[in-house]
């Protein structure tokens, strides 16, 4: 191999080009906290980081589905709830208006409260979430759960569909009920003894005829009616609390394995300072050293080697 001026001043030149280059990627690692800068810097460790945060934006969509549905399940439940209360006052109403001691004038005047309660309990059945779709509704959510049809009937409006929603790995649960789950229909006789379904709100709207005409045949049916209506509306509202607490118990499930998973993420990405300290530390003295042996190589040529 020759030796030169020219190769003693290029062997200097690399040397501190990579002392250079190491601290460079030191100050780097330190300004951002992070062991891996760029993929190329350690492609095993930058596969496992893009790996581990894949995972972990998976399940953030998750916990993301969980608050949803809980927002949902919520708005079920406020609204079953306030149906089971105006059921329960329209039990309480019927059993007093088929007392003796009212009259027709009395009857009708709570016909005109048995109305009201109708009504709200209808609007309850038409609540809508803050996208201002029906909930009650099935896949029908731009259409009101409940109305009333051309005969002048109420009739349920919307269908039967039900929409799943991921809230882990093979993990699912039912985001909404229908309203035909919920607001059920009761069951009646026919003049020959053949059963025939009624709507829930057909029902109630029977029955505030009949305390209105003192229908005392109405009235009776329909306090045991009622008992069916609100059994449907518990069962529901029973059904939404397991949900939540299937989601409860889930979100926790998540919450643990997210916990995990970013200590093991921090391990491989985040920086050890205490330690890039004592390295960084280590390339300066190790550049400053080479500087220093550069500036005295350079006052030098091969002639002052040989003498």
């Amino acid at each position: 191999m020759k030796i030169s001026t020219a190769f003693l001043f290029d062997r200097a030149t690399n040397q501190m080009s990579t002392v250079q280059n190491r601290l460079a990627k030191s100050q780097a690692q330190m300004a951002q906290g992070k062991q891996v800068i760029a993929p190329s810097d350690a492609p095993d460790q930058a596969s496992s980081i893009a790996r581990m945060k894949g995972i972990l934006e998976k399940q953030q969509s998750y916990l993301d589905a969980i608050s949803s549905a809980r927002n949902r399940y919520q708005t079920e439940e406020t609204a079953l709830s306030n149906v089971t209360d105006a059921l329960t006052r329209l039990r309480e109403i019927t059993i007093q208006a088929a007392s003796d001691t009212l009259g027709p004038v009395d009857r009708q005047a709570l016909a005109l409260e048995m109305a009201g309660l109708r009504d709200q309990i209808m609007s309850l059945a038409n609540t809508q979430d803050e996208n201002g779709l029906y909930i009650f509704a099935g896949s029908r959510v731009k259409t009101p759960a409940f109305g009333v049809i051309e005969s002048g009937e109420f009739a349920y409006q919307g269908d039967q569909s039900t929409m799943q929603i991921l809230v882990g790995d093979q993990r699912m649960v039912q985001l909404n009920r229908s309203g035909a789950d919920a607001f059920t229909r009761v069951v009646r006789l026919d003049v020959e003894g053949n059963p025939y379904g009624v709507g829930f709100f057909q029902a109630i709207e029977d029955m505030v005829q009949a305390v209105k005409n003192s229908d005392r045949t109405g009235m009776d049916r329909s306090i045991g009616e009622l008992d069916n209506l609100q059994i449907g509306v518990s069962m529901a509202l029973a059904q939404v609390g397991t949900d939540m607490n299937v989601l409860d118990s889930q979100q926790v499930v998540l919450e643990e394995t997210n916990l995990r998973l970013k200590s093991t993420l921090s391990n491989v990405e985040d920086l050890d300072y205490a330690e890039a300290i004592t390295q960084m530390n280590k390339e300066m003295l190790a550049l400053e050293a080479a500087q220093s042996s550069f500036a005295k190589i350079s006052q030098l040529n091969l002639f002052n080697y040989i003498n």
